[in-house]
């Protein structure tokens, strides 16, 4: 995947998650909200004052017509003639509500009246209507008259009208009204676009209370979620303000008590873990003494051990060898309680790692047993003596746990140098490699009074990660592969401000050489 195609994705991912956010769907429920219950009154609002506006309209220009067609009618004269028919449209149109009159007789079809023949005719009344007016009704009680004004609505070239039509008398003319609905169709129009204007404003001030509704209720859920995080950090001083008595506020008490629950027992653990490496420095401080007096006795008595009694001279060589066992368990010890104090600090020195790597195959005579590939020239800024601590024990555990030959390979990446150490064993279990980090954990817990002490390899993953480094373990095609891996140069120091780290790898295995 191409770095653009990278960039394309992160961004994707957190627009995604803006979108996703609560206030964003806050604000989304708002408006669809507001905009359902806005449209939905609109929506009948409209159609309220059309069918009222639409109504009024028809209603008044119908009676107006029935009215006016009644009045003129009867100036009409019987066996009327076409000019006749042509001035009862006329005068029933001049009734000043501006509609038109089509008369239809039919002793004269070949002449229907209109009062504006340019634009109504016969043709333009619905054949469904002329058909309805023309058809007489069953007369009844309830219905008095076998004829009545019909009307229905019709564009007639992009106009709106009602047409309404009736039949004067059983064989007298017939009429129709033309009535244009322009005007109240251009009222409805800008009632329409009022409602939507009322309808967006709606929308927009939703949106606004849906941000502020936000803002009330995330503000609160902001602030405690950047509480937990400094209190994820290790700021466990970190408390709320509590605001009111509403659930958020219990939810702020709630943290708090949590926070200082946890600032409690941390503080006590912390108590503890700094009385236990008080126990152990001073421990093994004060065996230092007496240890370095029986390590003197011990080479003496190493030295004289063949001109000892063979009865006695086993007994004195496992004195000797538990002597400096015990030695280097406290000198372990030691080291270890500086490392978890934060008191380890690096003296640093530009050095070529392959000098370093065969300085410590060379001091230790392990050259017959180790092939080394290091290419000279990779310089690194290292802790001379550090360094060698680790080297010595993933070689050291390599020879004693794996098997000749080791293999020892040095390269250089872009701002890094990885040294891998490989053994010609079987191989290390596949559960326990999370575990050969571990403080004081042997493989073999059978193994319990072996050489090591399992914390070897605690110290070497210390001491890489004081270097900004660290150490992996996995297993190669043949035997166990333990890589080394540490930056060119080593991290700045820490400030006085901040707070002490501690290695995170302080485990250890019983592979070790020290």
């Amino acid at each position: 995947m191409t770095d653009h195609q990278q960039t394309a994705r992160r961004f994707s991912a957190g627009r995604w998650r803006k979108l996703r956010s609560l206030r964003v769907r806050l604000i989304a429920v708002f408006a669809a909200v507001a905009l359902l219950a806005a449209v939905s009154a609109s929506g009948i609002a409209y159609w309220l004052n059309r069918d009222a506006v639409l109504k009024r309209a028809q209603d008044t220009a119908l009676n107006d017509f029935r009215v006016s067609l009644s009045r003129n009618v009867s100036d009409l004269p019987l066996n009327a003639s076409c000019p006749d028919l042509a001035t009862l449209a006329s005068n029933v149109a001049s009734s000043g509500l501006s509609y038109d009159v089509v008369v239809v007789d039919p002793a004269h079809p070949e002449c229907p009246a209109s009062s504006d023949p340019q634009r109504y005719t016969l043709a333009d009344v619905p054949a469904a209507l002329q058909s309805t007016v023309a058809k007489p009704r069953e007369v009844s009680e309830s219905n008095p008259y076998p004829y009545h004004l019909y009307w229905q609505r019709q564009n007639l070239a992009g106009r709106p009208f009602v047409i309404g039509g009736t039949k004067v008398v059983p064989n007298g003319p017939t009429a129709y009204v033309f009535k244009s609905l322009e005007n109240e169709r251009a009222d409805l129009n800008t009632l329409g676009w009022s409602l939507a204007i009322a309808t967006l404003l709606a929308l927009i001030g939703s949106a606004l209370l849906a941000q502020a509704a936000s803002a009330t209720v995330l503000r609160p859920v902001k602030r405690l979620g950047e509480a937990a995080r400094r209190l994820g950090q290790g700021h466990l001083d970190t408390r709320l303000e509590v605001e009111g008595s509403d659930e958020l506020a219990d939810l702020a008490r709630t943290f708090n008590r949590a926070a200082e629950s946890l600032h409690e027992q941390v503080e006590e653990l912390s108590a503890r873990e700094a009385q236990s490496r008080r126990f152990v420095a001073d421990m093994s401080h004060e065996l230092r003494t007496p240890l370095t007096a029986m390590t003197a006795v011990t080479d003496i008595l190493e030295d004289e051990a063949e001109s000892l009694d063979p009865m006695i001279e086993p007994a004195v060589r496992l004195v000797v060898s538990e002597t400096r066992r015990l030695s280097d368990l406290v000198e372990n010890l030691m080291e270890v309680t500086r490392f978890d104090a934060g008191t380890a600090k690096l003296v640093a020195d530009e050095v070529d790692i392959a000098d370093l790597i065969m300085s410590c195959i060379d001091g230790r005579a392990w050259y017959d047993a180790v092939e080394l590939d290091a290419p000279r020239g990779i310089l690194a800024v290292v802790d001379p003596r550090r360094l060698d601590v680790v080297f010595a024990n993933l070689i050291g555990n390599a020879l004693k746990h794996g098997g000749s030959p080791v293999r020892v390979k040095v390269r250089q990446t872009e701002d890094s140098v990885v040294i891998e150490v490989s053994d010609s064993g079987p191989g290390i279990p596949e559960d326990v490699l999370p575990l050969v980090f571990d403080r004081f954990y042997k493989a073999d817990r059978g193994r319990a009074r072996s050489e090591g002490s399992g914390l070897g390899l605690s110290i070497a993953m210390a001491n890489a990660q004081i270097h900004g480094g660290t150490i992996t373990a996995a297993n190669g095609e043949v035997g166990a592969v333990f890589t080394l891996t540490l930056p060119l140069a080593p991290p700045p120091p820490p400030s006085a401000g901040e707070a002490e780290g501690r290695p995170a790898g302080d485990a250890a295995e019983d592979k070790d050489a020290t």
